[in-house]
């Protein structure tokens, strides 16, 4: 109710001191489904069959003052698959007023930041994650030079409709080295960053108050090549699993980001190398190792191509940043690497043709650390890099080619490996691989007049967990607005032959969109810029309305 006080009586200063430049804007969102049981996948209805996740944004601008609201709602329980702290609940998750001029930004309430990367620090919001980790608390920015550039932050985590009982704390810096000394034929920018957390031990006085986080960064531009480090240590802290401590011994972390990259006019190279040991990081100490992402200081997504297909999304990758000693299987962390190549074969070429040809290339690997671990003494020592366990591989080549002005292709092969344990949950390097091959073909046809077709065809091959698997993609756009698809993604060797169908379709008008689908969802990882969460098997109707004004 205090919360709900606060975000009207915001709202209604700055509408009291409105003039003719004010203005409001933000948006609606809702989204729902029906669970409906069905015994082909063996899916129970629960007792609350209708879910929804709705969102409500209210924002108001007066010159250098904006003020914002937003209430959520999550009745009569929140989509499967989120965390069970928003079931059944609503009222205001987040408000906020914010003044900006050209030197000075700051906010009070909940506001989203992020240092560098982000791997010392990210709040933000994504609702098909059911992350929101916004700080409640203070943010101010200052730019006292083109070249310098300064952020505090003060406040507590969104937890749900609460916050976290741990206090978070930082001050990030950055400068362009290149506008400072005038160089101009090199782009330089360097930064610095400190985050802590603050939170009560109790009567535990072996374990730190206050755990302290630092790091700093490099990033240029020479040229048509790029390149950039982020390195960040991370104080000794406690480890806890399940919500409670495994012991009172401490543990340091420390994180590697490095990044190299060439491009010019039809050619591309980015490579990526990032190492994690015992790197994360919660705003409450006991919330390591929840499922579903609340709590979270740090950004430490999987770095992998994203994929999109119904079966190039079946076996990914999700970072494992974590330190585990006692347990059936050890773990403290990973390292590996990512190269992405794209190449265009000129207009009129050989095998460019007439329209020209894209090719994109992508290249993973990421393995646990090689670490020796003492599992009486809760000890480990960790190599730099070492020989640890595989995890994930991934080769992949995507070739877009057009053939006329109104039919394009797409033709992608991915040949991957992953660790069972994290395909699928449980001990990791100790369940074997699951290897896969998939083949994908895509053509869109124009037919004019705002409307095309397109479908897509997959096969996955595999000789582990379901084994082969065949899917399709029908869509048609009948109209700029109005567009249907049907799709089935069928697992014709495993076990029950089940096939996943799926059909829908999505209308839009002006600032207003409405999509519907009825089908069977599989279960496993679903995953949005390298972050994921879980969501099991269901069936149902479910429907998205979004409207932004």
């Amino acid at each position: 109710m205090k919360n709900l006080i606060l975000s009207v009586a915001i709202l209604c200063s700055s509408m009291i001191f409105a003039q003719e430049n004010g203005n409001f804007f933000g948006g609606f969102e809702s989204n729902s489904q029906w669970l409906l049981a069905d015994d082909g996948i063996g899916f129970e209805a629960p007792e609350d069959q209708f879910r929804a996740n709705n969102y409500l944004q209210l924002n108001y601008n007066l010159g250098k003052f904006t003020a914002g609201v937003q209430y959520e709602a999550y009745l009569p329980s929140s989509l499967l698959g989120y965390s069970p702290i928003y079931d059944g609940k609503n009222n205001i998750g987040t408000y906020f007023l914010n003044f900006k001029n050209e030197t000075l930004d700051i906010t009070g309430g909940f506001f989203y930041e992020q240092f560098g990367s982000g791997l010392i620090l990210r709040s933000w919001e994504d609702r098909q994650l059911g992350v929101n980790n916004a700080l409640k608390g203070a943010r101010i920015n200052f730019k006292p030079t083109n070249y310098l550039d300064l952020t505090g932050v003060f406040g507590q985590q969104r937890n749900g409709f609460e916050v976290s009982t741990g206090t978070i704390q930082g001050i990030d810096a950055n400068i362009d080295v290149s506008d400072a000394l005038k160089l101009e034929k090199i782009d330089i920018q360097v930064g610095a960053s400190y985050v802590g957390r603050y939170q009560d031990r109790g009567t535990n006085d072996t374990i730190p108050s206050t755990v302290n986080a630092y790091g700093g960064r490099l990033d240029f531009v020479f040229g048509k090549f790029f390149g950039g480090v982020e390195a960040i240590t991370k104080d000794p802290d406690a480890v806890a699993n399940e919500g409670a401590l495994v012991s009172n011994k401490l543990y340091d972390g420390t994180a590697l980001l490095v990044n190299a990259g060439f491009a010019k006019k039809g050619l591309g190279i980015n490579a990526t190398f990032r190492r994690l040991e015992n790197f994360s990081f919660y705003s409450d100490r006991l919330a390591e190792g929840n499922t579903f992402n609340q709590q979270i200081i740090n950004y430490v997504p999987a770095l992998t191509k994203q994929q999109d297909y119904l079966l190039t999304n079946i076996y990914v990758y999700n970072s494992q940043p974590r330190l585990v000693i006692e347990s059936v299987n050890q773990t403290s962390g990973e390292v590996g690497s990512q190269v992405d190549i794209f190449y265009s074969l000129p207009k009129g070429s050989a095998l460019g043709g007439k329209y020209g040809t894209k090719i994109a290339g992508n290249f993973s690997y990421w393995a646990g650390l090689d670490a020796e671990y003492n599992i009486p003494n809760r000890w480990y020592e960790a190599k730099f890099i070492g020989q640890g366990d595989r995890l994930f591989r991934d080769i992949s080549i995507e070739i877009k080619k057009r053939i006329s002005k109104k039919f394009n292709t797409v033709l992608t092969f991915q040949d991957v490996i992953i660790d069972k344990g994290v395909s699928q949950g449980g001990p990791i390097g100790t369940q074997g691989d699951i290897k896969a091959k998939i083949a994908v073909v895509e053509g869109t046809y124009r037919l004019g007049g705002g409307k095309s077709t397109r479908l897509v065809v997959q096969h996955l091959w595999s000789e582990q967990d379901r084994k082969n698997w065949v899917a399709s993609v029908l869509e048609f756009n009948l109209t700029s607005n109005l567009a249907l698809y049907v799709a089935d993604a069928y697992n014709y060797e495993g076990e029950g032959k089940v096939h996943y169908y799926n059909i829908g379709g999505s209308y839009s008008k002006g600032r207003t969109r409405l999509g519907m689908n009825y089908g069977r969802q599989r279960g496993g990882l679903i995953c949005v810029g390298g972050v994921c969460r879980f969501v099991p098997e269901n069936t149902g109707v479910s429907a998205n309305l979004t409207v932004t004004f």
